[in-house]
């Protein structure tokens, strides 16, 4: 199974996401070539490694695509694995050495960001989400969409009645497992109704399309260890999910919803640009 690993086509998108990432995170650059035996061979175990550490960022970059970026950080043989923490290279790798890669890993992966929750084969995917696309609809001013994708005491709140639609478009294709839900038991998400591929949805279509799923939530789903679980044949190949909620558990004028996590594994050879399903309307 391919692990979050996200690929870097060119020198903005470098910049972006090695550069100025979480000066915190530790980031690990693939330089690899198509072409390249050895790159072949690790490739899995790096994707393995991925998984196994789901707290730091592991790229990818592809050598003769991106001839830019490999001249820019020096790159003479593949594959080449550098490592970066707040903008500036810490370490470099050359050669497919399996250990040494993992070594350097735990080396500098800084402290661990574990959750309560866990989903063997599967990360959580915050980073391959375009926070400059999320949107809602019937969000209260001072509690907005993007408190859910913050790991606080901020949270998203409805604002005329209890309904919300959610709108979460992705960087790059990915297959969704399920979705982690952190909200207040009185007045959390209840009746909660999916539709992917969509850039945008009003209520009206909300209530007349067809779904991808609905999702009845109840208190469990709120326990810091559960996750709901999402049915994972319908979500192989989603660009954006749109989330409706139609209710809350307790009937209450607003819903509360303090962060969504969405857990599953992105699509490597899935470049988003190139491909704009989210166009289509929904059905019905």
């Amino acid at each position: 199974m391919e692990g979050p690993v996200l690929h870097i086509t060119n020198a903005a998108e470098f910049k972006q996401k090695v550069i100025n990432a979480d000066k915190k995170k530790l980031v690990v650059v693939d330089f690899f070539a198509t072409w390249c035996g050895p790159c072949k061979q690790i490739a899995p175990i790096y994707n393995q490694l991925s998984l196994k550490y789901s707290h730091v960022l592991f790229t990818k970059v592809d050598v003769d695509q991106a001839k830019d970026v490999a001249q820019g950080c020096s790159i003479v043989a593949m594959p080449t694995f550098q490592f970066y923490r707040a903008g500036a290279k810490i370490a470099e790798i050359k050669g497919a050495d399996k250990k040494k890669l993992e070594d350097t890993i735990k080396q500098y992966q800084g402290e661990t960001s574990e959750t309560p929750y866990s989903v063997p084969g599967h990360s959580d995917l915050s980073a391959f989400i375009d926070k400059t696309q999320v949107h809602a609809l019937n969000q209260a001013t001072n509690h907005d969409v993007l408190n859910i994708l913050k790991n606080d005491n901020s949270y998203l709140e409805s604002e005329a009645d209890e309904q919300l639609i959610i709108v979460v478009p992705f960087t790059c294709a990915v297959k969704l497992h399920s979705i982690k839900f952190t909200a207040p038991k009185n007045n959390g998400p209840k009746t909660v109704k999916t539709f992917i591929n969509l850039k945008t949805l009003d209520f009206d279509e909300a209530e007349d399309s067809k779904e991808t799923e609905v999702l009845e939530l109840t208190e469990k789903d709120f326990e810091p260890s559960n996750v709901t679980n999402l049915k994972f044949v319908r979500y192989q190949f989603v660009t954006s999910i749109v989330l409706f909620v139609e209710s809350n558990l307790e009937d209450e004028d607003t819903t509360v919803i303090n962060q969504i996590n969405f857990i599953g594994t992105p699509m490597e050879t899935t470049n988003i640009r190139d491909f704009n399903k989210q166009d289509e309307g929904p059905q019905k």
